[in-house]
């Protein structure tokens, strides 16, 4: 499986696509606003299709395009956020009336399932041909925030993400789709409606403890790291992991 980025215009969110080469198949990951054409060209590109969207929330920064790139395939949403959907901007300040950003007005996913359990036990579940992960429920950002692990070739373009830290030397990377959870050197706000600073202190110290620390992590805004490298660095993993 390989990975390629794409970042909203809108409040910077980072998107992802997940392709197994062999199946064609896709998943992307927290397609925010103007991010369907980007995406949809790179697919059409690689001769890839859409198997699913996935989302680690359901903020509208990470999932404002998701029902133009999904088409009839799944939305995934973690379901204490699947109410999202109905009420974008619940509890949101002013400067992130969405549609306002965006500028034009959200489409509702016309095929909205919720994360399965099985995903989050044992060793995870494949949501496509050739893509399996593993989820972790990490809530404090909003009620269902959900990291999700995954291996991936240490190509060129995983490279570019400007990550610290080496690759196996096989040459696939254990990565962790983070959401808004941990960023390099921060975390998530809890402070927005569904925000909860315990519950964001205890997702961060389970994460510090079950995560490997060559994980890279792939978050929702901003430059990749690793969980070495946060462990060491960021204040408030540190803090939560006391």
């Amino acid at each position: 499986m390989i990975i390629r980025r794409f970042v909203s215009p809108v409040l910077a969110a980072n998107c992802y696509v997940l392709f197994d080469p062999e199946s064609k198949s896709a998943v992307v990951v927290d397609p925010g606003a103007l991010t369907s054409e980007p995406v949809g060209q790179w697919l059409t590109e690689h001769d890839a299709s859409v198997a699913a969207v996935l989302l680690t929330h359901a903020h509208p920064d990470h999932m404002w395009d998701a029902a133009a790139v999904a088409g009839e395939q799944p939305v995934i949403v973690p379901s204490p956020d699947r109410y999202r959907f109905t009420a974008p901007n619940y509890g949101l300040p002013p400067e992130f009336a969405f549609e306002a950003l965006a500028g034009y007005p959200l489409s509702a996913p016309t095929n909205l399932v919720e994360l399965a359990p099985e995903v989050c036990q044992g060793e995870g579940a494949p949501i496509a041909p050739g893509i399996v992960i593993r989820g972790i429920p990490a809530p404090g950002h909003t009620e269902g925030s959900t990291v999700f692990l995954a291996q991936a070739t240490a190509d060129a373009e995983l490279a570019s993400f400007g990550s610290v830290g080496e690759q196996s030397d096989s040459g696939v990377r254990l990565v962790m789709l983070g959401g808004d959870v941990i960023f390099a050197g921060s975390m998530g706000r809890t402070d927005l409606p569904g925000g909860d600073d315990e519950e964001m202190k205890s997702s961060l110290r389970t994460l510090a403890t079950v995560i490997y620390p060559e994980t890279m992590i792939l978050p929702g805004h901003g430059p990749a790291t690793t969980m070495a490298h946060e462990k060491a660095t960021n204040p408030f993993l540190q803090f939560g992991a006391r």
